[in-house]
Formats: C-alpha cells, structure tokens, sequence
C-alpha cells in the first residue's frame, strides 16, 4: 500500500495526476459539469448524435423487444439478429465484404492485431499511434519496429532493411491511425497502400476518427482521398477499424474486412470470442445512427464550417494546428501550465481537457479542443474569445 501512495504523489508531484470530472444528464455542446453549466469543446461526438431523439427511441424499442443485456459472448448464447444487421450494413457502408463488432475500438486493436501478427512476424507502428494500438502490438508477441510519425521514407527504410532477413512465412504489418487521436491530422494513405504492395504487408487502419464524417458519405479516409476510385474489395491486405462511440454517438466498434477474415478474427481475436456482446439496445442506437449518417450529409458540412472557422480564427497562433480534422491540439509544454490552463478556460465557461504525458510525450501537454457539428455560431465565437483572453498563456 504505500508503494501505491508513493506512486500517487509522485504523479501529483509531475503534475500528471487524473481525477474524474462529473456530468449531470446528457453530453452534447452545452454540459452540466460538476454543478456546472459549461460549453464541451473535448468530446468525440462529433455529428451530435449522442443525445440525438431518434437514437434514444431505437435503443428504447429494442430494449424491450430483446431485454438491456446480450447475456453471453456471441460464441455462447449473445449473438442476436440485431448484432449481424448491423454487421451487414456496416459492411455496406464501408464497401467490404464483411464486418465484425467489438465492444469498443481499444478491444478491437488488443484483439486484431494478435490475430494478424505473432512470434517471428514484423510490425511497423507510427510512434504517435494511439495506446490500444501500442498494447495491441505488446500483446502480439511480434516484433515491433516504431517509424518516426508519418515518415514514408524512414517507413520505406526500416521495411527494405528488414525483407533482407525476412523469412516465407513472416508476416509483415503496418499499423497506423487514419487521424491521429492526439494531432488530429491525417496519415499519408496513399503512400503507406505503396509501401504494402510494394513489400507484401498488410495495413491494419484505425478509423476511430474518420468515420462518419470524413468523405463525400462519411465512411472514412479513404472515401475522403479516393472518392470512388478506390476499390476496397481489391486491397485484400487492408483491414480498417471503426467506432460507434464517436460520431455515431451510441458504443462499440468494428472491423471491416473480408469474409474470410471476418471467420479469422472470430476464431483468433480473443477480445471478441471472450466478451459479453454488446447490448441490444446499443446496436440499435448504432443502426439508427448509421441511417442518419447515410442520409443527412448536412451534419457533415455543418462540422467541417465550424473546423474552417476556428482555422480562420485562431488557426494561425503558435502550438495550434487546425484545418485537417476536427481535432485541434493547443500544444502548451508543461503539465502544470496545461492544466492550469484548462482551470482558466473553465472559470470562462469553457471545457477543454488537458493531457499529458503519457497520452502524449513529454514535453508536448496540450488542450485537445474538439469541435461538434451540433456547436452554435455564438458558442464557437465565445471559446475563440476565451481562448484569446489567455493568449498570453498558450
């Protein structure tokens, strides 16, 4: 026990200590947070669909119709027609062959990338891939090789180096976010699809952030690169991952890939076979959010004005990056100034999250500010005004 309390001052001492703020009803642009009123500018539910009516009937009406929980794994006894409808559409939506639900995106990269690679196989990680991703490879068992962010060169190197000692039956596989959880910009697809053609490996594509509100019918990355012109069913080495409890506003996860991977994962992703499926009631929230996604491309445009505007506002100050996604990191340094920061925005109304090490490395605390499509003209003109009243700090 009081090696537990040492460790705990020591993280209060650095300043990375990580306490639990608390929300009073629903999330949405406008929070009750530990007793208070304030605009949420550090949420994932980017479309606005999480306190949406619509997904609240769905996942009323099957609760009663299927109960609140599944009961088993889906192995077992847990695996109900609500959970492949889904399944089915997300294929559609994705344009594979097949789709699998996990219960969140972190279970679904410990899961898939044991199954793809293991003892005497490669991996090669972006050094700013999110944490499940880096446990996913862990607890893989193969090698992992981190590239420096981004970097198709120095990626091309490391792979031309390690095909002189490759083995006929190693596998290789390249593991990258899409949009990067804590940059909020996007990774260089075109070049990483090259790089595994060129040297025979798969991709293993976290899409946690870019599906729903990236390409011309939110299906992600790819859609927002290629548009049509790129034939997914043609890139069997190219598995993606998707969550549900992002800009589909509800929970879980997917992967999206071929029958005969889907069959894989079943039998090898060990996250899947040894979990409780995910509610019913859920998976109807998800399936009423996949519909409104497919049908009101204004959430869209809406989201992508208000990540044009905040560029065209504050874009241009020093440690902010903005224009690429709906993520924008305000990279301030230090913990304690990061977090002092976040007290200040939040006596002005405004909530903003700080993180820190070692969500991202030292050295590069931040606020990761958020945009919402479901966010007002008026709210996006008072956290721009907030955060010019503490410029001197950032």
């Amino acid at each position: 026990m009081a090696s537990i309390e040492a460790e705990l001052k020591k993280l209060r001492q650095e300043k990375q200590f990580r306490f639990l703020r608390c929300l009073e009803g629903a999330t949405g642009p406008e929070i009750a947070l530990d007793r208070r009123v304030v605009l949420n500018f550090c949420s994932n539910d980017y479309l606005g669909l999480a306190a949406d009516p619509r997904l609240k009937v769905a996942a009323i009406e099957a609760a009663e119709l299927y109960g609140t929980g599944a009961g088993a794994s889906r192995l077992i006894a847990g695996n109900f027609s609500i959970h492949e409808e889904l399944e089915e559409k997300l294929a559609q939506f994705k344009g594979t062959e097949a789709a699998l639900l996990f219960n969140s995106g972190y279970q679904a990269n410990i899961g898939v990338i044991p199954a793809l690679a293991g003892e005497g196989d490669l991996i090669f990680s972006d050094e700013l891939n999110h944490a499940s991703l880096i446990d996913g490879c862990r607890l893989s068992n193969a090698k992992t090789v981190i590239f420096p962010h981004s970097d198709l060169n120095a990626l091309e190197t490391i792979l031309k180096r390690r095909m002189l000692n490759r083995t006929a039956d190693s596998r290789f596989l390249i593991v990258s976010e899409s949009v990067f959880s804590m940059e909020g910009d996007l990774c260089r697809l075109t070049g990483l699809l090259a790089l595994a053609a060129q040297y025979e490996a798969q991709i293993y594509l976290d899409e946690a952030h870019a599906v729903g509100i990236f390409g011309r019918n939110g299906t992600g990355l790819i859609e927002h690169i290629f548009d049509r012109e790129f034939d997914v069913r043609s890139h069997g080495n190219l598995i993606q991952m998707g969550t549900l409890g992002k800009a589909f506003g509800s929970y879980g996860a997917f992967v999206a890939c071929s029958r005969t991977m889907r069959d894989y994962f079943i039998n090898k992703a060990r996250s899947f076979i040894f979990s409780t499926a995910l509610p019913p009631p859920v998976i109807a929230a998800s399936l009423e959010a996949l519909s409104i996604i497919r049908e009101e491309p204004n959430r869209r445009q809406q989201l992508w004005r208000h990540v044009a505007f905040l560029k065209d506002q504050w874009g241009h100050q020093a440690g902010c990056y903005t224009g690429a996604s709906p993520i924008c990191p305000i990279v301030i340094g230090s913990e304690e100034a990061t977090m002092l920061t976040c007290e200040q925005l939040l006596k002005q109304g405004i909530y903003v999250q700080g993180i820190r090490p070692p969500t991202v490395p030292p050295g590069t605390s931040r606020l990761r500010l958020t945009l919402m499509a479901s966010h007002t003209l008026g709210q996006l003109t008072q956290l721009v005004s907030a955060l010019k009243a503490i410029g001197q700090n950032l």
